[in-house]
């Protein structure tokens, strides 16, 4: 498929990623798009005369070759929807941009990617966190994924380079550009181990609707979205809702209960958006990456299974099934929930048990 018609077939206007989709599924390439009679096009189910026009009278073909020259020259790679190295986890989203323009050398189907997002206004809280965060994962072999903004953005992509751990910035502009300025350097060390990404072609400015639409590739193309630090309102909250939205998983880190910066982190704790994480380590358990920490929990699980009560050894019977929410565990096990709930806070006092978002809990 020409790589030309590929990127011609962003610039038609009025035709997003999932009209782009259907015309691909049904025209077979982008090369056939552009040459389809009118006639063709129209028996397309939601294709009508306005998309068929804006595909006949366009000039995106002259603009691709403009930005065909660029990329060329500047080394940038063109991942089309339907190509092997397109970000599968983000290939699954049903608004997924149809095209992307990569630089660097990071691995987009990488075995374990996260995105980590945050306040612009970072606190030297935050900062510590993003900080310890990194240095956990280091060993996990993980690419870290973010939007090389100011405050948590920066801040992670800065503590994966100092531990070397392949990071990925999400634009919300072309790659002719740079913003801001300031983070010209970290972008430069990034694409040495990492990389820039962005569905925004040449000449596109740092638009302000342009970041609530990056937010999405931030959240599509991960395993999981960590917010780190956020207020009740902006880009990192948006980030989380999308993320919620693809079923991704999304954990927030807590903070003091006055404090605006933690407000947005402390909400989507509060209404089970995100899942709640102390430390790296939790992350590392829920997401299952540490399978030795986990042989040695079960053998610390089997030896404390030895002392349990009755009613505890009841919750863990029931839970070697599968989890279980509090009000499933109270019917199948005839129990009163303000006794299972002390029961359930001893088990999980002493590493039995663990409790997920939703009253839901599973054995370690």
């Amino acid at each position: 498929m020409s790589t030309l018609h590929k990127i011609a077939l962003t610039f038609i206007k009025s035709i997003g990623p999932v009209t782009a989709k259907n015309l691909l599924a049904y025209c077979g390439s982008a090369e056939n798009i552009f040459s389809a009679s009118k006639k063709q096009l129209l028996q397309i189910p939601g294709v009508g005369e306005k998309t068929v026009e804006a595909i006949r009278g366009t000039d995106a073909l002259v603009r691709a070759q403009q930005e065909l020259d660029f990329v060329e020259k500047h080394d940038i790679e063109v991942l089309f929807f339907s190509d092997e190295k397109y970000p599968k986890r983000l290939k699954n989203c049903f608004d997924s941009p149809i095209l992307l323009y990569a630089k660097g050398t990071a691995d987009l189907n990488h075995k374990r990617i996260i995105s980590i997002v945050g306040t612009r206004n970072a606190t030297i809280y935050g900062k510590n966190l993003c900080k310890e965060l990194c240095e956990v994962l280091a060993p996990y072999d993980v690419l870290v994924v973010s939007g090389l903004a100011y405050g948590i953005d920066v801040t992670a992509h800065k503590e994966c380079l100092t531990n070397n751990i392949s990071t990925v910035g999400v634009l919300g502009h072309g790659l002719d550009r740079l913003y801001p300025k300031i983070h010209k350097s970290t972008s430069q060390k990034m694409v040495l181990n990492g990389g820039l990404l962005t569905e925004f072609p040449i000449l596109t400015n740092p638009d302000r609707q342009n970041f609530p639409q990056r937010n999405r590739i931030i959240a599509g193309v991960a395993d999981a979205v960590i917010v780190v630090e956020a207020s009740i309102k902006g880009g990192a909250l948006i980030t989380a809702e999308i993320a919620n939205s693809y079923n991704k998983d999304v954990y927030a880190f807590p903070g003091r209960t006055h404090d605006p910066l933690s407000e947005g982190c402390n909400f989507l704790i509060k209404t089970n958006r995100a899942g709640l994480i102390n430390s790296a380590h939790d992350l590392i358990y829920y997401l299952g990456w540490d399978d030795e920490v986990k042989e040695k929990k079960k053998e610390t699980q089997t030896t404390l299974h030895l002392n349990l009560t009755p009613n505890e050894q009841l919750v863990v019977d029931a839970l070697q099934k599968g989890q279980l929410s509090i009000d499933e565990l109270c019917i199948q096990l005839n129990i009163q929930q303000s006794k299972l709930s002390i029961v359930i806070l001893t088990l999980e006092m002493q590493g039995i048990i663990v409790s997920l978002p939703g009253k839901i809990y599973k054995l370690v």
